[in-house]
């Protein structure tokens, strides 16, 4: 029996990550055959740079490195021109070992005879040995024969983006693409020209595997999910491609860009490569969609949709309730080439590797955020607000029907901030049935996390846990209204730590109000957690006030004023702030990540905090027993 919806097929833009698929388009075709929609996916991230370092494609880049003048090479161009001959011969070996297709290759890539050396893999000197010996033998051991040669793989591979950044395109990234393109862009110029300009070999590239795909599926519907500002421009390039193509098809642009920084689109150019765009959780607005392209709804009935109208951008929002998350259905994998996805180990550190290292299927425990109180998060949007969970049951039936499908028991679940309660019962329900899996995830450092539930949630599979510590200050974390103190989340961190599990923690600089002084002892309070085995990672960004959350909504309650926004039709989203504490965060940022980096390598634990920063800072204020302490109480 024909299906009365059309065709559609799911689309992953480049780039997101190579290791896994990005979920979006597991999730809305899993949904949409729940429903019975013929819908299929692609994941053209993962297609591109395969088609760019196969040998054709490594051929082309070849030539566009000889075609550079003088001026323009760089050490990376130079070093593959004179060895493009051994590069062109071991890449395909270095994919499919990094594959998982050919496991003994590792004997050889680890003689570091196999592979061609390009810049890259002088980061390794970091690593030398004072006795002389392997540099690599701290991170590996004796043993550690595949994880080695992965690492000197990725760096291989890393040397092969320099180039092809040095010679075709200077905006591509593994896990981003012209991301200045559209990261908080008031205006479409900058995107505009850059479509209008001549296809470079990337481009070209993107095209075909385009065209491919249609050819493929033939859908009638394309839905092109971007979750990041780096995957905005390769999805515009596929519209252009399928519209230059086959100008019937209807393409929809959806995703976490959108949701938070097209919120207010006024563009119409925009429209001349996509048809819709929708907002929020995709399923009810998906389903408007295919009933008004199948001619059963009229536009005034679309769901959380912008479309033209000549020269103007209309935004319908006809109130219909949303897919209840126990309604969603499970995700699919089916379509996408699950042995073709590249594990890079890019980073030493066991727990760092997870986001790169090893494919994961991603599943959310709940929708939105059980907290949505952090006064940096975006907690006025559905992606947050909309706090919905699925019961134990109904996620382990996912788990296992997805174990089935894919045959692969690593799960990433990728909640906002997992439930302490639903978390426990999950682990309840796993137990129960005997289902053996891999698990890790998103909490909150909360104190419901207690060292009975940590060891809980390890004996169901949990091996890993990431966590907002922040600011790692209480004054601030009060200010942010986290929820959590340092000294609970060194008690909760350890909790997890003594219980096998890996931490890490995410961390922040710059928020309003932030001194010198709060961020000497941030750091400070962070080599402490290091020292007793609290956390075993940690990243620190740079605040960045959004106008969706409690800072930008409210900036007096936080001792800022906000900078007007831009005048412009495109994107909004980030908005400059005045903070009148004088806190030079710049030399501070350096400082803060240069320890974090050192730590999460085991070195220089016991040093000075002062030691790290570039400019003059003031002792810290922390006790040096003070997670000590904590942890003893």
């Amino acid at each position: 029996m024909q299906s009365p919806f059309p065709r559609v097929l799911a689309v992953i833009p480049p780039m997101t990550q190579l290791n896994t698929p990005y979920p979006s388009t597991a999730y809305l075709t899993g949904f949409l055959r729940s429903r019975g929609v013929e819908a299929h996916q692609v994941d053209l991230a993962l297609a591109l740079v395969l088609e760019l370092f196969a040998p054709t494609g490594l051929k082309q880049l070849h030539e566009a490195v000889q075609a550079l003048p003088e001026a323009r090479q760089t050490v990376q161009t130079q070093w593959f021109a004179a060895e493009f001959t051994t590069v062109a011969a071991v890449a395909p070996r270095v994919i499919a070992f990094l594959q998982g297709r050919d496991p003994t290759l590792a004997h050889r890539i680890n003689t570091r005879q196999f592979l061609p050396e390009g810049k890259r893999f002088d980061t390794l000197e970091a690593y030398v040995d004072e006795d002389g010996g392997d540099p690599l033998a701290w991170a590996f051991g004796a043993l550690g024969l595949q994880d080695r040669a992965r690492h000197l793989a990725t760096l291989f591979l890393n040397d092969l983006a320099d180039v092809l950044r040095d010679a075709v395109d200077a905006r591509f990234e593994f896990v981003r693409y012209a991301e200045s393109l559209a990261a908080a862009q008031p205006h479409f110029d900058p995107l505009a020209e850059a479509l209008a300009a001549p296809p470079n070999l990337v481009d070209t590239a993107l095209q075909r595997l385009t065209l491919a795909a249609l050819d493929e599926h033939r859908p009638d519907v394309v839905l092109l999910s971007v979750p990041f500002p780096g995957s905005v421009y390769a999805a515009l390039r596929i519209a252009q491609a399928i519209k230059a193509a086959r100008p019937e098809v209807v393409c929809v642009l959806g995703g976490g860009y959108v949701n938070t920084e097209l919120r207010e689109l006024a563009e119409p150019r925009l429209f001349d490569f996509i048809d819709y765009v929708t907002l929020d959780a995709g399923e009810r607005p998906l389903l408007a969609l295919l009933e008004h392209v199948a001619g059963k709804r009229s536009k005034t009935r679309l769901v959380r949709t912008f479309w033209r109208d000549g020269d103007a951008v209309k935004y319908t929002n006809f109130v219909e309730p949303d897919i209840p998350f126990d309604d969603v259905g499970t995700p699919t994998w089916d379509g996408l080439p699950l042995d073709r996805y590249l594990s890079l180990l890019d980073m030493l550190n066991p727990m760092n590797r997870l986001w790169s290292d090893g494919r994961w299927n991603k599943l959310t425990v709940a929708h939105g955020c059980y907290w949505k109180k952090c006064s940096f998060c975006d907690v006025s949007l559905d992606y947050i607000s909309r706090y919905e969970a699925a019961s134990a049951e109904v996620l382990v039936d996912r788990i296992e029907a997805i174990v089935k499908e894919t045959g692969q028991t690593g799960f990433h679940f990728v909640d906002e901030a997992a439930p302490p309660k639903a978390l426990k019962a999950l682990a309840e329900e796993l137990l129960r049935r005997g289902v053996a899996i891999s698990w890790w995830g998103n909490i909150r450092f909360e104190k419901t996390f207690t060292p009975e539930l940590c060891q809980l949630l390890a004996d169901s599979g949990c091996i890993a846990i990431s966590g907002g510590l922040e600011v790692a200050s209480d004054r601030l974390l009060q200010l942010m209204k986290k929820g959590v103190s340092v000294e609970q989340v060194a008690r909760v961190t350890k909790a997890f730590a003594d219980a096998g599990v890996l931490v890490h923690a995410y961390l922040m600089y710059g928020f309003p109000t932030q001194t010198t002084q709060d961020t000497v002892d941030a750091l400070e309070y962070v080599r402490q957690l290091f020292e007793h085995g609290c956390i075993h990672s940690g990243f620190f960004h740079r605040f960045a006030c959004t106008v969706h959350s409690p800072v930008g909504l409210d900036p007096a309650a936080y001792g800022v004023t906000l900078q007007p926004l831009p005048e412009g039709r495109f994107a909004k989203n980030d908005v400059g702030f005045i903070d009148p504490t004088p806190t030079d965060h710049d030399g501070m940022g350096q400082g803060l990540k240069k320890g974090l980096y050192n730590f999460m390598h085991g070195i220089g634990v016991e040093q000075d905090i002062r030691s790290w920063f570039p400019v003059r800072v003031p002792k810290t204020t922390v006790p040096r027993r003070f997670v000590e302490l904590a942890l003893a109480r």
